[in-house]
């Protein structure tokens, strides 16, 4: 069984030794000190549930020990309760709980009164480590499972590799149209996977922190025009209309920004109006950032908007209509944020919807603006 400590301070050997005899019980240790010096050396060893300090000692008082153990980020949370054989004084209570104490006890102590006091203190302690014991297990079955994730993600990718490549290849040389379009659809069922399988990739390397960005000068125009041609095999990808001004060029991870506007260029297809165009306009004008847009004539529901960038949220789009993971939009916010950016949405029957990030233009801003001023003039 783990024992709990109870530090008490006081410079009489007999009051110490009285109250260890008040509070002796299973499971409860009495860490005894004679000075407050010797009460900070078992606090730099032992945690402690509970201090009980004599407010009048030679040499360093119960109140300025108090005041150390507060300003101690390992002491601070400790709780305190000053024991004193003066009468009440309301100038010297302030002080104490000005200190930190949380009550105050008058000697001789009542043993009842004493006893219920700490075991209150004790309990809350123990639920304070139990919980943190939990959160600690959660914390390590949650790694397990990314991990899990992560690698399984990756083991993924080579089969479904060889039966997209597969797929291909039966639809450029297969004479039967059944047998091409059986192919087709083994094609498009494994682009969907492919795609869910990138996502669990990129969501266990967010959530492990280990999300590393490379960046390089990049046009913003060039990676949108890069998704366009990539999904140029979908009918509607016809479309899209990409709209640029100004300086379109920053410091961005292109492969991170590529599945940015990959992810909500196809929502935006996808979920829009059928029919009707989807506008990618990126804004390059002003100094220090850039904004990219994507806008369709679909209409999100207002109560979908406020977590529309929630992972495996039940109303993201993803989930609800195309039968994805629910991640799509997440890892847009957290890639754009990554960058040090910003995404929003903007959503109603007039204006459609709008999808915007706004993200640092980043290296040699000042630079490249210059350059363009100079080119206009």
């Amino acid at each position: 069984m783990t024992s709990t400590n109870v530090l008490v301070v006081d410079d009489i050997p007999q009051n110490l030794v009285a109250t260890e005899a008040m509070l002796a019980r299973p499971g409860l240790q009495v860490l005894k000190a004679a000075s407050g010096v010797e009460a900070l050396e078992f606090l730099l060893t032992h945690e402690v549930a509970l201090a009980l300090i004599d407010v009048q000692m030679p040499g360093m008082d119960g109140f300025e020990l108090a005041e150390l153990m507060r300003g101690n980020p390992r002491t601070s949370g400790i709780p305190l309760i000053f024991m004193t054989a003066a009468a009440d004084d309301a100038g010297r209570s302030f002080r104490g709980y000005q200190s930190g104490a949380v009550d105050f006890l008058t000697k001789p102590v009542n043993p009842d009164v004493l006893r219920g006091k700490v075991e209150v203190f004790v309990q809350l302690h123990t639920q304070k480590v139990r919980i943190r014991q939990q959160v600690a297990e959660l914390r390590q079955a949650l790694q397990v499972n990314e991990m899990f994730v992560a690698v399984l993600g990756h083991d993924l990718r080579t089969p479904l590799s060889s039966v997209l490549h597969g797929a291909e290849l039966i639809m450029h040389l297969g004479q039967d149209e059944k047998v091409v379009e059986a192919a087709r659809r083994i094609q498009a069922a494994g682009t969907r996977m492919e795609k869910m399988v990138r996502q669990l990739l990129d969501v266990a390397q967010l959530r492990s922190a280990d999300l590393t960005l490379y960046k390089s000068r990049t046009n913003y125009r060039d990676v949108a025009a890069r998704i366009v041609e990539e999904i140029e095999h979908v009918p509607s990808a016809s479309r899209i209309r990409i709209e640029a001004e100004g300086d379109v060029e920053g410091w961005i991870d292109e492969d991170r920004m590529s599945q940015v506007m990959s992810n909500l260029i196809g929502n935006a297809l996808q979920h829009g109006v059928p029919g009707t165009p989807v506008r990618v306009e990126i804004d390059g004008t002003r100094a220090h950032e850039i904004a990219f847009r994507v806008c369709n004539e679909g209409v999100i529901p207002p109560a979908a908007l406020a977590d529309i960038f929630k992972p495996f949220h039940a109303n993201a789009p993803q989930r609800t209509r195309s039968g994805g993971l629910g991640l799509g939009l997440y890892i847009v916010k957290q890639f754009v944020e990554a960058h040090e950016g910003r995404v929003e949405v903007r959503s109603n029957p007039e204006l459609g919807t709008v999808f915007e990030a706004i993200l640092p233009r980043g290296q040699g801003a000042e630079c490249s603006m210059l350059q363009q001023e100079q080119a206009d003039v």
